[in-house]
């Protein structure tokens, strides 16, 4: 018997593969820096999307810098308790999704190692995140000696933007003073360093929450809805949501109100506000626009290019 393909059947059928085409394409996108453990690192680091430092050799990243790779990202996290229902290493979870995918939409950047050892209170005094086993905590002059030794060794291998992104709340007065001394230091010297405070703290993700009907005491201040969304996002296996419960245990707001479509919502606004800020502040150096890599060409990433071009082929 045959079937008559009306419009509303190819209709269907485009739907049906297109999800299954965007979903094997952001599936690359998103894995396209991690290295195969049975690939060699050479192979790995020619990929211009590699761009965690981590993953190439130092030929490699010798030859990302006379090739035009002078941007840093520096990712701050932290290793602190999230009630008993997260991981404690949410921050560097988040944060290395989200210094990557900054990095691949500026281009020529790279992502240092995420600092996963941050300030969180008195180490030597059981009180605030120190109160629970498994935090780590420097105190903030420690914290800002690691953070200025590591802009340093950067500066001396030829990188001119160097930018602290933080995930964590208690790291962000650290980083603005660190960026404000060297800056002070490095004036003639070409090297600009960036403390990209909005994407911690203007990203608008307390209003889409607000927007979508929740309040501030649902929405929470540590783990809660926001910080759990974005780790589902990123690391859903961090997560177990039978164990949430409001206002216990160290977290803060309703975590079992958290969902994966929140946090990508939420990592979205938390990209978008630092990539505005790194290329505002890079403009301001008097260097124009951003540089784009070969990967990216300054265009749209591939997945959200490759959906638009099937909607208009389908659908007009």
């Amino acid at each position: 018997m045959q079937i008559p393909l009306t419009v509303m059947s190819l209709r269907r059928l485009a739907v049906i593969l297109m999800a299954l085409a965007g979903l094997w394409l952001l599936a690359a996108d998103s894995q396209a820096d991690e290295p195969v453990l049975s690939q060699a690192p050479a192979k790995v680091g020619t990929n211009p999307s590699v761009v965690r430092l981590e993953n190439l050799t130092w030929t490699q990243v010798r030859d990302r810098l006379k090739s035009g790779t002078t941007t840093i990202i520096i990712p701050t996290g932290g290793t602190e308790q999230n009630g008993r229902h997260m991981v404690l290493g949410k921050h560097n979870f988040i944060v290395t999704e989200t210094a990557r995918r900054i990095a691949r939409r500026l281009g020529g950047a790279l992502v240092a190692p995420v600092i996963a050892y941050v300030p969180e209170g008195d180490p030597a005094i059981k009180t605030g995140h120190m109160a629970y086993p498994g935090t780590i905590s420097l105190l903030p002059d420690v914290f800002e000696k690691v953070l200025e030794q590591a802009a340093r060794s950067f500066k001396t291998h030829g990188f001119k933007t160097i930018a602290f992104l933080g995930d964590s709340g208690g790291n962000q007065a650290s980083q603005e003073r660190v960026a404000a001394r060297l800056n002070d230091a490095w004036a003639k010297d070409g090297v600009r360093v960036i403390h990209v405070s909005d994407y911690y703290a203007k990203n608008g993700g307390e209003a889409l929450l607000l927007a979508n009907g929740e309040t501030s005491q649902t929405i929470g201040t540590h783990a809660g809805i926001r910080d759990t969304s974005e780790l589902m996002a990123v690391y859903p296996q961090g997560v177990d949501l039978t164990k949430a419960k409001p206002n216990e245990d160290g977290a803060t707001g309703d975590a079992r109100r958290a969902s994966v479509v929140l946090g990508k919502r939420l990592l979205d606004l938390k990209v978008d506000a630092a990539m505005a800020q790194i290329q505002k502040e890079m403009r301001g150096q008097g260097k124009g626009k951003t540089v784009l890599s070969s990967d990216s060409g300054g265009q749209e990433p591939k997945t959200k290019g490759f959906m638009r071009w099937l909607l208009s082929v389908f659908f007009g």
